[in-house]
C-alpha cells in the first residue's frame, strides 16, 4: 500500500482479500505504543530528576562544596541553567528554541509515514527524542532555561553539562542514524 502524502500513515487502513478496511483511531495509537511509552518515560524521568535537583541544590551551583561529588575529579551533580541549545548554542533564545521544539514535534507527526514510525527501531529512536524534546520544552516555558545537572570532567576538559532529556535526544538521534544507515530507503 502506498501513501499519497508525507503525513499519511500506512497503518490507517488494513487491506483484506476483498477491500481495504478502516483502522480505528485506537488501533493507530496502539501501533505507536513503544514511541508513546518511551517518550512518557523519558519525560517523567527528566522532570523528576530536575525537580529533585531544584529541591536539593541552590541555583546556580557549579562546583564543590555546593555540588554533589559522585566520582571526585570526574562526575558531579550540579545545578545550572542553559538558555541555549546543546553546548549553549543560541544562548538567550529560549522563546525561539521553544518554538523550534513545537515545530519539530509537529514535523515528526506530519512526516510519520515517511519516517517509518511504524517500525519498532524508529519508534525507539523517536520515543527517546520526543520525550527529551518535550522535557526541555517544559523547562523553557516554566523556567526560561533548561535545568542541567550532569557534569563530567575529563582531565582539564569539562564536557557540557546536560540532563536526562538531552541524553534521550542524543541516544535517539544515534539510534535513528544507525537504523537509517543499515536500512536505506528502497
Amino acid at each position: 500500500m502506498s501513501s499519497s502524502s508525507p503525513g499519511s500513515d500506512s497503518s490507517t487502513q488494513r487491506e483484506t482479500a476483498t477491500c481495504p478496511v478502516a483502522v480505528s483511531r485506537w488501533e493507530r495509537i496502539h501501533a505507536y505504543r513503544l514511541l508513546w511509552w518511551l517518550g512518557l518515560a523519558v519525560f517523567v524521568l527528566d522532570q523528576l530528576t530536575k525537580a529533585w535537583i531544584s529541591a536539593t541544590l541552590p541555583f546556580p551551583t557549579y562546583e564543590p562544596p555546593g555540588a554533589i561529588t559522585i566520582i571526585d575529579g570526574f562526575f558531579y551533580i550540579i545545578h545550572v541553567g542553559n538558555t541555549g541549545a546543546a553546548w549553549s548554542l543560541f544562548s538567550g533564545q529560549a522563546t525561539m528554541l521553544a518554538l523550534l521544539a513545537v515545530i519539530t514535534l509537529g514535523a515528526i507527526y506530519y512526516w510519520r509515514g515517511a519516517l517509518e514510525l511504524h517500525k519498532r527501531p524508529v519508534q525507539l529512536a523517536f520515543g527517546l527524542m520526543c520525550g527529551g524534546i518535550i522535557g526541555n520544552l517544559v523547562d523553557r516555558v516554566l523556567h526560561g532555561h533548561v535545568i542541567d545537572f550532569l557534569d563530567f570532567h575529563f582531565g582539564d576538559y569539562i564536557y557540557p553539562t546536560f540532563n536526562v532529556a538531552d541524553a534521550g535526544i542524543c541516544v535517539g538521534v544515534a539510534i535513528y542514524l544507525i537504523h537509517s544507515l543499515r536500512n536505506p530507503p528502497a
